[in-house]
């Protein structure tokens, strides 16, 4: 009786002939039996085995060329995408430089014929012959990835025949029993259902199309920016994704986030991520090529689609238990005014739910979550953003699309900055935030206040912070000098990027600025002078929007200290020092609520300590509140900046333009565009009317923040009364009204600066 089968996955005359030597050498005269991994072959060796006998699989690997990782990827990869059609193989091996001597066998984990049908019996609770043979050519496919991958590196971890494992899976089918009974449905009709939205979202990686996916995408990305990475925290990563799974949960900026990430995974010796997206992007050739090089297209919307959920869940919990990592954008879309935006918990459920239903020591159970900053010193698509923001549509993705972002990819504008934030354990990240119904927008405030406190302070974000507060004025190179160094000065003990100290970097960030058309140059006069351009301050706020949280607390302390201010005035006495500092921490709250749709605040302990803090570093010689009323004022009087209004008022102001809207408007708000629309238009009216801060207040994703803050106070149903909806449009008033006396003071401080700088 045979001892050893050698299961082949030989493609080829010349790969055949390879294992049969190997076989040869490897056993000797030994009872051997190489087999080819088709059905028919293997069935009846399967049958014809003793319960002992061992089952070898084997499959012959051609190494790529050694090469550095980081390396830019070559056109001849293209040919990899089909190496094991006849036709092309050949071809393929020429320019590769392929030869029999390259070529290796490479042998997965054996098993008894014994061990396998016990495995089988428990996967797919006691398989029919057919269903057997299937589980072990699954079985053997995987076995040989993971031997070839300790020739080719970690970074090609390749996922196969998921639709046939997931379906196949006995907890899979009880699981579909208990669905089928809810939808009216046989199993069967629900299983093959799933097995169709698998193969339609399913990835399916092979490293030569990894290589070519790399090749064909890098005129996206390669072009444009210098990568600049923390790799501190790569190494701890790395070794912790080689026991559990990584979800990689990165900010959103641009179409070119996931070639950028992956890049630097790529040079780091990290498995390529399965990557969600949405199915908007499938055209040919993104969507074929995207899914052989692990990108999920995903639906947008699922509706009540609810096979196409369970297949979603049960992909999750396939990738999970098999260690796979994710990736996907916690915000739902790019950016489009340059802050995070608020996180989206829908495919965050997907994956606790499926991580629930994994048995207890799967390594998929707990995965890890791993908060991503990813920030540019520019991007070429920020105007078209900036656009959308002030009502344009957006453009939709095609392949004349990608042909012009291509084209637009070329000039060179900066670095892309990768960050990594402290990574989060999914157990222990529930188990913090508690039962209830805000268990899960903890977890994904949590992971977006990773992701602010891993950005750095760039250069341009300085800069457009400073010119956007200017008022409009150009300015000569001391006078922008002298408004650039205390901005730069408060935001030292933040992590950075750049030195804005000496001249040379901060005429270099102009000039950066003035290349993409941020910044205005006049060089027609006596002195050169810089300004924000006209039609620009969308596009400036983008940038000068991507520094606003390291400013956050420190605004909302100005506001407290005005409350007190205004308090003390209003009593006509001084304040008590306890009653000084509760005034503060009211405003704050108030702050805190009106802008939970806009910002990411701490839990309300971590956020009083944090702002007890700003306190310190604004008065170091004071230990404890002011002590006054006046002594607020002071306080408020002695620091060489402000930041409130520029930090606060774009919002502030969006939300009263919405509260005015819904003030004057009856019954419930059913159409929630032309909603926006209203906003826009009474937006445009008091900008041309000077009644705003700025143009950038004017942006349908402020006004839709706005809005869902509205929903939040339950102002928009029919049943919500005139007299609620104006109380909230006084309330901004109330605080708007706050914020541009504080940019009275911000306008002293800055004509102070302006003069010191050299005004002429």
């Amino acid at each position: 009786m045979v001892q050893t089968l050698v299961l082949s996955g030989a493609r080829s005359r010349t790969e055949r002939e390879l294992v049969r030597r190997w076989a040869e050498e490897t056993y000797g005269d030994d009872l051997v039996q190489v087999v080819p991994d088709g059905g028919r072959e293997l069935a009846g060796a399967l049958d014809g085995s003793g319960a002992e006998t061992t089952v070898v699989p084997v499959r012959v690997v051609w190494p790529p060329d050694e090469r550095e990782s980081s390396a830019a990827p070559a056109w001849g990869d293209l040919l990899s995408l089909t190496p094991r059609r006849r036709g092309l193989r050949h071809t393929y091996a020429r320019v590769r430089g392929w030869s029999e001597e390259k070529a290796r066998v490479v042998a997965g984990d054996a098993a008894t014929v014994a061990q396998l049908r016990t495995e089988g019996d428990r996967e797919l609770g006691e398989p029919d012959g057919e269903g057997f043979v299937a589980f072990v050519r699954r079985r053997a496919t995987l076995a040989c990835d993971r031997a070839e991958r300790r020739v080719t590196g970690d970074r090609y971890k390749v996922p196969r025949l998921m639709a046939e494992q997931i379906v196949a899976s006995a907890a899979v089918r009880r699981r579909a029993e208990a669905l089928a009974a809810d939808l009216d449905l046989s199993v069967d009709e629900v299983l093959e259902r799933t097995s169709s939205c698998l193969t339609e979202m399913a990835a399916v990686q092979s490293p030569p199309a990894i290589e070519a996916f790399r090749t064909v995408m890098s005129p996206l990305h390669r072009k444009a920016w210098d990568v600049d990475v923390d790799t501190t925290s790569l190494e701890s990563l790395r070794e912790q994704g080689r026991a559990r799974p990584l979800v990689f949960l990165p900010s959103h900026r641009s179409y070119a986030d996931p070639l950028v990430l992956a890049e630097v995974l790529h040079a780091h010796d990290f498995p390529r991520n399965h990557v969600l997206g949405g199915n908007n992007l499938a055209f040919w050739p993104l969507g074929t090529l995207g899914r052989r090089a692990g990108i999920v297209f995903i639906r947008r919307s699922f509706g009540d689609d609810a096979v196409y959920k369970f297949a979603v869940r049960e992909y999750f919990g396939h990738l999970l238990d098999k260690r796979f990592n994710l990736e996907w954008y916690i915000e739902g879309g790019r950016t489009r005014t340059g802050k995070l935006r608020p996180p989206k918990y829908g495919l965050l459920r997907y994956l606790v739910d499926a991580a629930d239903q994994l048995p207890e020591g799967s390594p998929g159970a707990d995965p890890l979550l791993v908060p991503v900053s990813i920030h540019y010193d520019q991007l070429h698509e920020v105007g078209a953003l900036a656009a959308e923001q002030g009502g344009a549509g957006k453009k939709a993705e095609g392949l004349g699309w990608l042909a012009g972002y291509m084209r637009d990819q070329q000039r060179r504008i900066g670095s892309a900055r990768i960050r990594f934030g402290e990574p989060l354990a999914l157990r222990a990240a529930l188990a913090e935030a508690g039962k209830g119904r805000s268990q899960l927008e903890k977890v994904a405030f949590r992971i977006c206040v990773g992701i602010n406190r891993a950005t750095p302070v760039t250069p341009t974000s300085v800069v457009t912070f400073a010119l956007l507060g200017a008022g409009g004025r150009a300015l000569t190179f001391e006078q922008v000098r002298a408004i650039v160094e205390p901005v730069r000065r408060l935001l030292e003990r933040h992590p950075a990027i750049g030195d804005l100290s000496s001249d040379e970097s901060l005429d270099e960030t102009l000039g950066r600025l003035v290349s993409v058309g941020v910044v205005e140059r006049f060089d027609g006069g006596p002195q050169t002078v810089w300004s924000i351009g006209s039609d620009r301050h969308h596009v400036a706020a983008f940038y000068r929007n991507g520094v606003l949280h390291h400013l956050l607390n420190r605004a909302v302390l100005e506001m407290g200290l005005l409350a007190a201010v205004d308090a003390a005035g209003a009593r006509g006495s001084e304040l008590p020092q306890e009653e000084i500092l509760e005034v503060c921490w009211e405003a704050a709250l108030q702050l805190r609520d009106l802008l939970k749709f806009e910002f990411f605040f701490s839990r309300k302990r971590e956020y009083r300590d944090e702002l007890l803090g700003e306190l310190r570093r604004l008065a170091p010689d004071r230990t404890d509140a002011p002590a006054s009323g006046h002594g607020a004022a002071a306080l408020l009087g002695r620091a060489e900046l402000l930041v409130a209004p520029r930090t606060l008022l774009p919002f502030v102001e969006a939300q009263w333009v919405a509260a005015t809207v819904l003030a004057e408007q009856e019954g419930a708000v059913d159409d929630r565009d032309a909603f926006l629309d209203a906003c826009t238009g009474l937006g445009q009216q008091w900008w041309r009317q000077q009644l705003l801060h700025g143009a950038d207040v004017v942006s349908r994703e402020l006004f839709s923040s706005a809005l869902r803050a509205a929903d939040n106070r339950e102002l928009l149903g029919a049943d919500a009364g005139p007299g609620s909806r104006a109380a909230w449009r006084d309330e901004v008033a109330a605080v708007r009204d706050r914020l541009r006396r504080a940019g009275e003071r911000e306008h002293e401080l800055r004509e102070e600066a302006l003069g010191a700088g050299g005004q002429q």
